[in-house]
């Protein structure tokens, strides 16, 4: 690969003012700056997309409109680009049938371990799959559980067939199914259901396939009679029919396979084992116990296999995911799991020369875990490839050999370059980072009284056990410890005492190009009757997905042109120019302006000209938001303004005392951290909340005013309660992960 470093001419991607940069070959660099100010779209955006476009266009056109499209990035020249691959934290599997051992293939390899030296012999390696027919559980096809459906939930006892007893689309009367059973002879359909004999209701529900003795007139010839949920199951939980998905949940419930007992496989493949653990009791074990169990075995035959399964369970321990097992289902990964599984996953491949950029790795991290992380960053530079990562955190931002610092602020007002260099320089820097590198805030130094408190007592969840903790109202309460500790469980115990709390999680909002900010906040309404009423004009004219919609581009603002094999073109619609309204409403103007320009506004111009909306407005500036468009659409929010706008629209509608926040730290700067630490204390005061927060930011930790920590490590060696009290007497007297990272960060 040449040394060349990758050259950026003029990006104007986005935000960026047309700005140049090198990134070195080899090395690892770090893209920070406030949140906003323009980072993704000059990782990701520019530099990712160009590359993903290259390697797209090296595929014939019928593989290119299979494969994902890229917008093409706005700048004048890239040059000396290699293959890039792009780790971010969106999820690694939608499919119940993919767990994080199949997807690392460690389970693969763990059939060949198990096909080899497994007593008694059953076979090879397919045997052992929970996906293939020879292996899995009959009874629940290899996904460990079952759904049944609730009797109670599917019928109505109080009313007859005919009055619609059976609550599920399709048996309602008018619906076809329902004559499956009114024209079976079997039923009086008049007759409410609680007045039926024991018989007739489980013939209803159960009954086997049959040809009905005495149909009426209306059964179809061929037609066989069978009960409800063999029907529904066989319909519409087989087949994982979607169109019904919501109704399906309602009457259905998920509970662990009685045959297999969760471990998705049949009885001969669980018969098989080595070292008195059969291959699903490999697959409940951490990951850390399970290669202690692999260290256990002795054999030359298998000594390849067991090599390979130890250096792919070291890459997922080493990424600070040993609490994990192998039977844990992608789809219930965080975002930042994900992402280290991913990171741990590229270590093993033999493939170098390749460009990784990373979308803030740092999220969900105890610092503890953070050291590891940044070995990992280290092997994969070192065996010859180029590291970009898009991060806030200072111990990821110590590691780089090249720092590009973006802003000075957000959004329209940031998009330079305003620093170059090392770590050591960045500190000394008049940037906005290197300002907050070197206040690192205050550390709570006074143990603040409380007189009324939320008590937990004697309670198990997960990792948690008999737990008792408490927790004290109108306080700011920081919940820390390692990733799997046991503090997404606590919360789930908090909510489940009291479940007024309103827990806001990093779920993603989920946005398209047609929702915004005030759709999201549930204003834009209100907005569109204030036009009406000062305009004489229906309010349906002000909303671009009706009647007020550009007629050209349908109230898209784009047009995209369908090239076929070549992929999309979307261009700005030059009927309404991007503003998404038909020519009459744009002519429409009130307060000199009209609603697409209006939206177009941030929230505090917007609260001059128009103060209808000023509690909105109010909330969004409190949130740190003030910088945005109102007209902004939901998807091209970043992780850390999509929390801070679920913080708003919380703010907005408030009727909960007790307020949880998962990491809202996430994808905010350091500088953006100290305000949103002033912001909420200021919400505990002006509201009555009692805020508690998952946390690894020290900065936040530091000035919390009560600590839970739970630890000491993650999985079953987490789940206890270290220490619950104030920072500075966790300082003082802790001996936690926690505590040691707190006297480092406050240099004490």
């Amino acid at each position: 690969m040449s040394s060349k470093p990758i050259i950026i001419e003029g990006a104007h991607t986005n935000n960026l003012k047309n700005i140049s940069v090198e990134i070195p070959k080899n090395k690892i660099t770090v893209i920070t700056g406030l949140s906003g100010a323009g980072k993704s779209s000059l990782a990701l955006s520019t530099i990712a997309a160009a590359a993903q476009r290259q390697v797209n266009k090296t595929y014939s056109a019928y593989v290119q409109q299979l494969l994902p499209h890229f917008k093409e990035p706005e700048v004048d020249k890239i040059k000396n680009l290699p293959f890039t691959v792009v780790v971010d934290q969106k999820g690694i599997g939608n499919n119940k049938r993919s767990t994080l051992g199949t997807y690392s293939d460690i389970y693969s390899a763990l059939r060949l371990l198990f096909s080899r030296l497994a007593k008694p012999f059953i076979g090879y390696s397919m045997n052992y799959s929970f996906n293939n027919p020879v292996g899995m559980c009959p009874r629940c096809q290899g996904l460990g559980e079952v759904r049944e459906i609730i009797p109670e939930d599917l019928l109505n006892m109080s009313k007859s067939l005919n009055e619609g007893a059976i609550e599920f689309p399709t048996f309602q009367p008018g619906g076809w199914r329902l004559t499956r059973y009114t024209e079976s002879g079997f039923f009086n359909n008049d007759l409410p259901l609680r007045k039926w004999s024991e018989s007739k209701i489980t013939l209803l529900l159960n009954g086997e396939k049959q040809v009905p003795p005495n149909p009426t007139r209306k059964w179809h010839k061929s037609a066989k009679y069978i009960g409800l949920i063999p029907r529904i199951t066989q319909t519409f939980l087989s087949k994982n029919d979607s169109q019904y998905q919501n109704d399906l949940k309602r009457i259905v419930k998920v509970k662990v396979c009685p045959a297999c007992h969760g471990q998705r496989l049949n009885a001969k493949a669980l018969s098989a084992k080595i070292n008195n653990n059969n291959i699903a009791d490999c697959s409940m074990m951490s990951l850390i116990e399970l290669k202690l169990w692999l260290s256990r075995i002795n054999d030359e035959k298998t000594k390849l296999i067991q090599k390979e399964i130890e250096a792919k369970l070291t890459n997922l321990i080493n990424a600070g995911l040993g609490y994990l097992s192998l039977n844990r289902t992608t789809t219930s990964l965080s975002g930042g799991e994900a992402q280290r599984v991913k990171l741990a996953n590229y270590l093993n491949s033999d493939l170098t020369d390749l460009l990784y950029v990373f979308d803030e790795p740092s999220v969900g991290l105890h610092s503890y875990d953070l050291h590891k992380i940044n070995g990992i960053f280290r092997q994969l530079r070192d065996k010859g490839n180029s590291i970009i990562i898009v991060d806030h955190d200072p111990e990821v931002m110590a590691i780089a050999d090249k720092i590009i610092n973006l802003g000075e602020l957000a959004g329209e007002k940031g998009g330079y370059i305003t620093f170059t260099g090392d770590f050591k320089n960045l500190v000394q820097s008049n940037t906005l980072t290197g300002k907050s590198l070197r206040n690192f805030g205050s550390l709570k130094s006074e143990t603040k009284l409380f007189n009324n408190f939320y008590h937990i007592s004697n309670v198990s969840l997960n990792n948690l056990h008999d737990i008792s903790i408490k927790i004290p109202q109108q306080s700011f309460t920081a919940i820390t410890g390692v990733a799997g500790s046991g503090k997404s469980s606590l919360v789930k115990i908090i909510k489940k005492q009291y479940p007024q709390t309103a827990v806001l999680g990093q779920r993603e909002i989920r946005g398209n190009n047609r929702s915004n900010v005030l759709t999201y906040l549930n204003v834009f309404d209100q907005l569109r009757q204030y036009f009406a009423d000062a305009t004489n004009q229906p309010i349906g004219l002000f909303s671009f997905n009706s009647q007020g919609a550009c007629p050209i581009c349908k109230g898209k603002g784009m047009l995209k042109l369908d090239l076929a094999y070549i992929g999309e073109s979307v261009t700005v619609c030059e009927a309404c120019h991007g503003q998404r309204y038909s020519e009459k409403v744009l002519k429409l103007k009130v307060n000199g302006l009209n609603i697409a320009e209006a939206m177009a506004l941030s929230p505090a111009d917007f609260a001059v000209k128009y103060p209808i909306l000023n509690p909105a407005m109010i909330a969004l500036k409190q949130v740190g938001l003030s910088y945005i468009k109102l007209n902004q659409s939901l998807d091209t929010f970043s992780g850390g303004e999509l929390q801070r706008l679920k913080l708003a629209k919380f703010l907005l509608n408030q009727s909960s005392k007790i307020l949880v926040l998962d990491e809202p730290t996430s994808g905010l700067h350091e500088y953006n951290i100290q305000d949103l630490i002033d912001l909420l204390k200021s919400l505990i005061s002006t509201y009555q909340l009692t805020i508690i927060v998952i946390e690894h930011n020290l900065r936040l930790i530091g000035q919390a005013d009560w600590i839970i920590d739970i630890g000491p490590y993650a999985g079953n060696k987490g789940g206890k309660i270290m220490f619950s009290g104030s920072p500075e007497q966790l300082i003082d007297k802790g001996k936690t992960l926690t505590a040691k990272a707190l006297k480092q960060y406050f240099r004490l």
